[in-house]
């Protein structure tokens, strides 16, 4: 099945059999991208929506040096660009981050489940307000934490997505991401997201090596960046460490 993870986690158990045949008749064939392939460009049309099946992709603007910020990270069972469905451009550009495999929904086909399906419409809907909730709790991060929490955020908002979807055990999970797009990701330099990390692993927190993470204290990385994650809208107990 395609669509096993979408919204797994989030209120799953209100999609029925019929909702997930009408996805998959939706979809078309598989695609797989290569590692840091630009999927969708700024302001370039688009007539559909991308489903993220296996992988990690980013959304991310360049700034006019051509310096990059990543605005949201997504993990398998995502919908990318959803919200290009209404809009039918994006203002921002969407990409691999590792190899990644996906299907598209043309959004001819998502006007027929608009009218065919409103409990199904609904959860599409939901799926683009889970969006809006993560950019608002990055901009919070960004703007009021120091260093070493805004990284430790972000690793516990990855690792709560994943858990949701089976791919993380609560201790470990793959990021396929480099110094530098974590940087980008959490508004530092690769220099000082080497120090943060290296500051994680000497308290005995969590390490990452290989493209894994190892958290060794899950409690105490959610109590040394503070984080809650209500804005994930997760079934009650998922991120509970």
């Amino acid at each position: 099945m395609i669509f096993d993870k979408f919204l797994l986690g989030r209120r799953r158990n209100q999609l029925t059999d019929g909702d997930l045949d009408a996805l998959e008749q939706a979809a078309g064939p598989f695609r797989d991208l290569a590692p840091r392939t630009t999927l969708i460009t700024q302001g370039t049309p688009v007539t559909f929506s991308t489903y993220l099946v296996d992988g990690f992709m980013c959304r991310y603007m360049d700034d006019r040096k051509g310096e990059r910020q990543l605005v949201a990270v997504h993990v398998p069972g995502d919908f990318v660009d959803l919200h290009g469905y209404p809009l039918k451009r994006l203002d921002h550009d969407i990409a691999s981050i590792n190899a990644c495999r996906i299907v598209q929904v043309p959004h001819a086909r998502l006007d027929e489940i608009m009218i065919a399906r409103p409990g199904l419409s609904k959860l599409l809907w939901f799926s683009t307000l889970l969006d809006a909730a993560m950019h608002r709790e990055w901009i919070f991060r960004l703007g009021r934490f120091e260093a070493i929490k805004r990284i430790g955020h972000f690793f516990c908002e990855i690792e709560a997505k994943l858990r949701a979807v089976g791919l993380s055990d609560g201790s470990s999970f793959p990021l396929p991401m480099t110094q530098m797009d974590l940087a980008e990701a959490c508004g530092m330099t690769p220099v000082h997201v080497n120090r943060m990390l290296r500051e994680l692993r000497e308290r005995k927190i969590m390490q990452i090596r290989a493209n894994s993470v190892k958290i060794f204290d899950l409690a105490a990385l959610y109590r040394l960046c503070e984080f809650d994650p209500g804005y994930l809208y997760l079934d009650d107990g998922i991120a509970q460490p």
